[in-house]
C-alpha cells in the first residue's frame, strides 16, 4: 500500500527529494528509503542527484512505474466498482464521503466549519 502512495506522490509532484516525499507521505525516513530502494530495484522510480542541490537525490517515475500506477489504479477503480455494485450513484457518493471524513477528519470539518464541540 505504502509502495503505491509513494508512486503516486512521485508522479504528482516528481522529480521530488526523498526527504519531501517522506514529509508529504509523513512517511518515517528510514522507511522511505527501504521503500524507493524497493521501487528502484522493480524499475519503477529512478534516483539521481538533484539538478538544484546535487546533495539531495530526486526521485522520479520511470516508464515502467508509470505504468505501473496506471493499471494499479484502473484495478483499483474496478475493485471499488464491484465493491459498491449493489449501491446507486448516489449511494457512491455518500460513502467516498464519509470514508473521506474517516481519513481525513480535521480537513472535512474545516472545509464544513463544524467540528467536535
Amino acid at each position: 500500500m505504502m509502495h503505491h502512495a509513494v508512486l503516486s506522490a512521485v508522479a504528482e509532484v516528481g522529480p521530488v527529494s526523498q526527504a519531501e516525499l517522506g514529509r508529504r507521505l509523513s512517511i518515517d525516513p528510514k522507511d522511505m528509503v527501504a521503500i524507493l530502494n524497493d521501487l528502484q530495484n522493480d524499475g519503477l522510480v529512478t534516483r539521481a542527484p538533484d539538478a538544484k542541490d546535487r546533495r539531495k537525490n530526486a526521485v522520479a517515475l520511470s516508464p515502467s512505474g508509470k505504468r505501473r500506477l496506471i493499471q494499479t489504479e484502473r484495478l483499483g477503480r474496478e475493485a471499488n466498482d464491484e465493491l459498491t455494485a449493489a449501491l446507486t450513484p448516489a449511494e457512491r457518493t455518500q460513502l467516498m464521503g464519509l470514508l473521506v471524513r474517516i481519513v481525513q477528519p480535521e480537513e472535512t470539518c474545516a472545509e464544513t466549519g463544524s467540528g467536535s464541540e
